[in-house]
């Protein structure tokens, strides 16, 4: 026992996940109760199915890990329904039991796996195809591992929850409320990424400030409910025209700002830039964006500024303030067509 204890001890410290602590239990187990097969089971009482998750087999009675049975037909809920965690002739309690019969089960000890609230999460359990009896020692052994496994189940599923609303504050704290789409911190740090990408490629990056003009005018005379709605809309065309590998974000206001790789520092990118200019251009107009029930509103387009960055000659400050003062140009150029 002083062995088992020594072994339990350093297993249960250096146990990182459900796997690290189960396997070397069940090879304990196993030498402990000298039966044929140890496994650790999960009952999910939805689907109502008990799987095996880790086993150990060392003699001709084998339970196959991944295993799936019915839950009403396992021996494990018989011995959790009768509070009967041990039998040594199964065939003469639990005759029945289909399981049992096809895997060849004579002597059986199950004991429960639960957590601190009393949830069922699976069973510990020991098999063998012949009749042999187990200590009252071993079943305490049982029930501590099973308290062991249950405490570092609690312990995952705690890490889980935490980093999955980690990861959600995150996505919060990188995306624009209104629209959905990266917010000036995130574009920051994506537009960061990809100037360096584009150093190792030496390829251009082309920057784009976009503007939606007559905003204003619109939160002014329709409200700011039809003034977000619009915003929405457009945001959802411009996320349309880029590629995975591109950037479209919302800065703040009715301004948005585009970036993705363009060609090779050995090329012109006139065309790259006139081609994305008018792509993106495109996806702002509208015969008529459907801003509520009875409000059809045409829109001729925002005022597009692009530049093609030299990755290395330009800093993610000056990239944005080319495509800025770009932006602005077009605008004047658009109202003095206007």
């Amino acid at each position: 026992m002083d062995t088992l204890l020594s072994q339990l001890t350093q297993t249960v410290s250096q146990a990182r996940q459900l796997e690290d602590l189960a396997r070397p239990m069940l090879e304990m187990l196993q030498k402990l109760t000298q039966l044929e097969s140890t496994y650790l089971t999960h009952i999910d009482l939805n689907e109502g199915m008990q799987h095996v998750l880790y086993a150990r087999n060392t003699q001709r009675l084998c339970i196959p890990e991944g295993l799936s049975v019915a839950w009403e037909d396992t021996l494990c809920k018989r011995a959790l329904d009768e509070q009967c965690p041990y039998s040594a002739d199964v065939s003469e309690i639990w005759g029945d039991s289909q399981a049992a019969r096809a895997l060849g089960i004579h002597t059986y000890a199950s004991t429960p796996v639960r957590m601190a609230n009393g949830t069922l999460f699976g069973t510990l359990c020991a098999a063998s195809a012949q009749a042999l009896p187990i200590t009252l020692e071993a079943q305490d052994v049982m029930r501590l591992f099973a308290h062991l496994i249950a405490q570092q189940v609690e312990r995952e599923q705690l890490l889980a929850t935490v980093q999955s609303q980690n990861a959600a504050l995150l996505r919060l704290a990188s995306t624009d409320a209104l629209t959905g789409l990266p917010n000036r911190r995130a574009m920051t740090e994506q537009l960061a990424q990809l100037l360096d990408l584009a150093a190792r490629l030496q390829c251009h990056v082309l920057v784009a400030m976009i503007d939606m003009d007559g905003f204003k005018v619109i939160n002014d005379r329709y409200g700011h409910e039809a003034g977000d709605h619009f915003l929405q809309l457009i945001a959802r065309q411009l996320q349309g025209t880029v590629r995975d590998s591109d950037i479209m974000a919302r800065l703040g206001g009715d301004e948005f700002v585009f970036a993705g790789l363009g060609p090779a520092l050995t090329e012109d990118p006139a065309e790259a830039l006139h081609e994305t200019q008018a792509r993106i251009f495109s996806s702002t107009l509208s015969s008529g964006l459907q801003l509520g029930p009875e409000l059809l509103l045409p829109y001729d387009g925002a005022s597009v500024g692009i530049v093609a960055v030299i990755p290395g000659q330009s800093t993610l400050n000056t990239a944005l303030q080319q495509a800025d003062a770009e932006m602005y140009r077009i605008k004047l150029a658009r109202k003095r067509r206007h």
